[in-house]
């Protein structure tokens, strides 16, 4: 047993061997090709699990055949690798000390075939991206993973991982059309070839001998095949899919399969083509209360046979701990919890009239059940989410409630389905043997398929030995069931060891064969998914150091890394934090030398190039925005000089939009060249997280904001600095005095709407620059301004407030959260007469007030007839991106928000201050709207539109310019 340290981890990953491979490929010509630097090497060591390896290198091939030449210099030198895509993987399938092959960010390619019917996917393309692109053709994916929103198709074929409903007969092994292969040797497969098994045998004799000589052997031996059978009856992710062996005759189609789940130990997958299921759009939810879990799991048989798509199991520890969380529906909230459990289920299918068929066939069986609580489906979307939020933030509860320096633990078993109920009863009971609290049982009781979930501390002897001790009871209890170790998160490191006593001796060897066969020199993902050491699931063990509030509680996921500006840049939020825990490391192992390297690599890689957006927020399950720290990280660091420019900013701030304005009108005056060379020169001598660089395609200033009063005002009006700052630009590029906040008021004007602005609005923002630079002493004087002078205008906050830009509008939104912690941070204190209540005040984004309130009040005179639509991060966290798609659908025919839209990474300056952070955020959806010419484009703030002006080309206006053009 080890816990590993990330020093002795860089030491032994540092081989001369791979030193010797690294000189064979640094022949390539991109810069990022290969890396092996220290930062780079422990950023990309920590995945989901918990397990520690540090590699050696790390190498980003473009395409099939560099991956060929990796693994022909690799056989070379004797140097094991390892595939990493996603990283959301539990098992340790993901982490080598030799070669780590990045293949998510050159391997993204979606290729739609046969109307939707099947699809063709690179291995580093997440699944929701793939579905993305299937949804118009009313198609998805069989694979229905948790963590749907990170994992990708890479990972989802090499775990045949499946999920809530897909169960084994849409997993990938049964979804899977054919694939692309490239094997150790550097042959590559199409299986999709009409010869590609004559090919195999010409290619590869041995290899297509021995997978017959393997077949041969199990279909002579009759237990052999029981047991194959036995164990794939079910989901099972242990050891190889032998089920190809049974399954399929043709070489080339038993290798195919046995790809699927291998975990990356026999090949790589280059691309994978799917046949897909259609949508079921109507669904209806419901919950089933039982008095045990023997009782709600005997209920199985007859819920499968009745049609239920889903049926998620919940013990009563998950019952607690969810209702501990305060958010869950009134049906789980009143059970009285002893052994109760319950049965999360859902009808789905084409339309609402055949969900109501299938409710009135199968009323009779479901009243008949003897549920504890009363029972009803339902349709509605609010009720629906509020039942799946307690099924789903059970991982969020228990892993973020853990004591800080443990790891989370997520495991899954499968058992058949009449053993289930009495082996979650025994695992409780090993839980409470072994003293584990809070130990959480939930999954897929259709399937046989539960997970359950434990906090261990690693790095404390005594408690290693308890895991160790458990783990053993735990699997004599599931394999004395009949059931498999692993159902959907694959073999990995942590149950290799136990392969051979799950299936036997004869289909172990066979097992071990055929690694041999197909990988000869044991070259690709050694120790994962077999493995002779019985000790070895307790080895290369990482602890989670602890750093900071906002971070602590990372479990390495990587859900947020799809949705990061920086992603293909720089560094992930996933990234950023674990180089936390890394410095923070070395500084306790008194390796000062180490620290200090990582230190200085992450102010650009960590602090710099970090867009704040906080979009890793909307996908990471323990609701953490990696922004906070950093924005904290730069307060902290702060240029005195600088922020002691911007607190005097905040109290001049008129002066300072307006000058800023007319150095833009001075800048468009004169050459561009000239421009851009001084703010070169500037960002040399100053620092280029200083002073922005000048752009061409940069609009010339904006009108100055002038206070408005009426007094049958129903509003007041924000108008935000940006668009005072930036002036609007038309279609063509050209500057227009018609800018987001001219637009507003025309629509205004036009659809009857009296406004007001406050007095001094010349002097007020929203306080984003401040606080996303981590300037607090600024962004405090700014907050109090801005909030004192709504209150007054607002009357108390009797008026609600409009802002015509996203981001002002959460920033306003932000100020108004800020005092009220502050406020809620006083305990006991009680609110002084007159004094100002600012959470009174509402805030409502200009996109939402012009769909709610000004749409319905306007013609659509001029239509557009195309719109591409770039939603923006703010607009994502205020929840309207529904809104700003309902105002593109109502003034064009054609509106479109691209399948590889994300944040532009332009943050206000950012894209200014570190132009590559845009280029390389941008590039996916720039390529995808340049595929095809639009009438316009548009966005919901300023600089936002800039940002994709300048990726695309485009001009990009807000899209209350293009409301108001087309209501003319």
């Amino acid at each position: 047993m080890s816990v590993i340290t990330s020093a002795e981890a860089l030491a032994h990953s540092h081989t001369p061997e791979l030193q010797a491979l690294a000189e064979t490929l640094r022949g390539k010509q991109q810069t990022d090709f290969f890396s092996d630097s220290t930062t780079d090497r422990l950023a990309m060591a920590h995945d989901a699990s918990h397990y520690l390896l540090v590699p050696g290198a790390v190498v980003r091939p473009e395409s099939a055949a560099d991956i060929g030449r990796i693994f022909t210099g690799a056989a070379r030198h004797g140097v094991p690798l390892t595939f990493r895509s996603g990283g959301t993987s539990l098992s340790g399938q993901a982490s080598t000390d030799g070669l780590l092959i990045d293949t998510r960010r050159n391997f993204r390619g979606i290729e739609v075939l046969d109307g939707g019917k099947r699809v063709r996917v690179q291995p580093g393309a997440t699944v929701q991206a793939v579905n993305t692109r299937l949804s118009p053709y009313g198609r998805k994916l069989g694979p229905d993973p948790a963590s749907i929103t990170a994992c990708t198709i890479g990972g989802v074929v090499a775990n045949n991982s499946s999920g809530m409903s897909s169960g084994t007969e849409f997993n990938t092994y049964n979804t899977l059309d054919s694939l692309v292969v490239v094997l150790p040797s550097g042959t590559v497969i199409d299986t999709a070839d009409a010869d590609a098994d004559a090919q195999l045998a010409a290619k590869e004799p041995d290899l297509h001998e021995g997978l017959l000589r393997l077949r041969r052997r199990i279909m002579d031996n009759p237990a052999s095949v029981a047991k194959i059978e036995q164990q794939f009856s079910m989901k099972n992710t242990m050891g190889y899919g032998l089920n190809s062996f049974v399954d399929y005759e043709v070489p080339v189609k038993i290798l195919e399969h046995l790809l699927v789940g291998s975990e990356g130990t026999l090949g790589f997958i280059a691309s994978a083509t799917y046949r897909t299921l259609p949508i079921l759009p109507a669904v209806s939810t419901g919950l089933l209360t039982f008095d045990n879990l023997i009782d709600a799991t005997s209920t199985i048989p007859a819920l499968v046979a009745a049609g239920m798509a889903t049926a998620e199991l919940l013990d009563a520890t998950s019952i607690r701990v969810a209702q501990r969380s305060g958010q869950v529906p009134a049906s789980l909230a009143a059970i009285d919890v002893k052994d109760h459990a319950t049965l999360l289920v859902e009808f789905q299918g084409i339309s609402s009239e055949e969900l109501v068929d299938k409710e009135a066939a199968t009323a009779p069986m479901l009243s008949s059940l003897g549920t504890v609580l009363p029972f009803s489906m339902t349709t509605d979307a609010a009720e629906r989410d509020l039942l799946w939020a307690a099924r789903r933030g059970l991982y969020t509860t228990v892993a973020g409630n853990r004591p800080s320096g443990t790891n989370a633990l997520l495991e899954d078993v499968v058992v058949p389905v009449e053993r289930l109920g009495s082996t979650c009863q025994d695992l409780s009971a090993l839980f409470d043997q072994h003293g584990y609290q809070d130990s959480v049982i939930f999954g897929h009781a259709k399937d046989g398929n539960i997970h359950f979930m434990l906090n261990e501390q690693f790095r404390n002897a005594a408690l290693l030995k308890r895991y160790e001790a458990f783990t053993e009871d735990m699997v004599d209890l599931i394999i004395g069931a009949g059931g498999s170790l692993k159902a959907e998160h694959g073999t990995g490191r942590i149950m290799a060891p136990f392969v051979r006593r799950q299936f036997g001796d004869e289909l172990y060897e066979i097992m071990c064969e055929l690694k041999a066969l197909v990988d000869p020199r044991g070259m690709l993902n050694p120790g994962v998914l077999l493995s002779d050491d019985p000790t070895s699931y307790v080895q290369n063990l990482k602890v989670a150091e602890t750093v900071e509030e906002e971070v602590d509680r990372c479990v390495e996921c990587g859900y947020c890394e799809p949705v990061c500006p920086s992603k293909d840049l720089t560094l992930t939020p996933r990234q950023r934090i674990v180089l936390r825990r890394e410095i923070q490391a070395a500084e306790a192992e008194g390796n000062g030398q180490l620290a200090q390297q990582l230190r200085a690599d992450y102010d650009y890689a960590g602090v710099q190039t970090c867009a704040v957006d906080g979009m890793c927020l909307t996908r990471c399950p323990m609701n953490i925005d990696t922004g906070e720290l950093v924005r904290r990280l730069r307060s902290e660091n702060q240029n005195k000089l600088a922020a002691t420019g911007w607190k005097l900013a905040a109290k001049n701030w008129g002066a300072v939009d307006a000058g800023a304005g007319k150095a833009l009108n001075l800048a468009k005056a004169l050459p561009f060249p000239a421009v851009q060379s001084v703010t070169k020169v500037a960002r040399t001598l100053v620092g280029e997280d200083m002073v922005p660089l000048y752009k061409k395609h940069l609009s010339g200033g904006g009108a100055r904001r002038h206070p408005h009063a009426d007094e049958a005002a129903e509003i007041v009006f924000f108008p935000a600095c940006v668009n005072a700052m930036f002036g609007g630009i038309d279609e063509n590029g050209a500057d227009t005095t018609v800018n987001a906040t001219a637009a507003f008021t025309a629509l205004c004007e036009r659809a009857g709407v009296h406004y007001t602005v406050p007095e001094g609005i010349g002097e007020l923002c929203c306080g984003t620059p401040w606080k996303s630079k981590g300037y607090t002493g600024g962004y405090a004087i700014m907050r109090d301004k801005v909030l004192t002078a709504l209150w007054k205008a607002t009357d108390g906050g009797r008026l609600p407030v409009i802002c015509d830009a996203s981001s002002c509008t959460e920033g306003l939104l932000t100020m108004q959260q800020k005092v009220a912690a502050a406020v809620e941070s006083q305990q006991g204190r009680s609110r002084v007469a007159g004094e100002p209540d600012f959470s009174r005040i509402v805030f409502i984004d200009s996109v939402e007030f012009a769909a709610d309130r000004l749409l319905p009040q306007l013609s659509v005179t001029t239509p557009i007839a195309s719109l591409a639509l770039h939603p923006t991060c703010s607009i994502t966290h205020l929840g309207l991106q529904s809104r700003m798609v309902q105002i593109a659908e109502a003034i064009s025919p054609d509106a479109v928000v691209p399948a590889a839209w994300g944040c532009c990474g332009y943050a206000g300056d950012r894209g200014m201050l570190h132009p590559e952070l845009t280029a390389s955020a941008t590039a996916a959806e720039a390529a995808e709207v340049n595929q095809r010419t639009f009438a316009a484009y548009a966005s919901t703030n300023r600089t936002c539109e800039q940002g994709m002006t300048e990726a695309t080309g485009h001009s990009y206006q807000n899209i209350l310019q293009l409301l108001e053009r087309a209501t003319r």
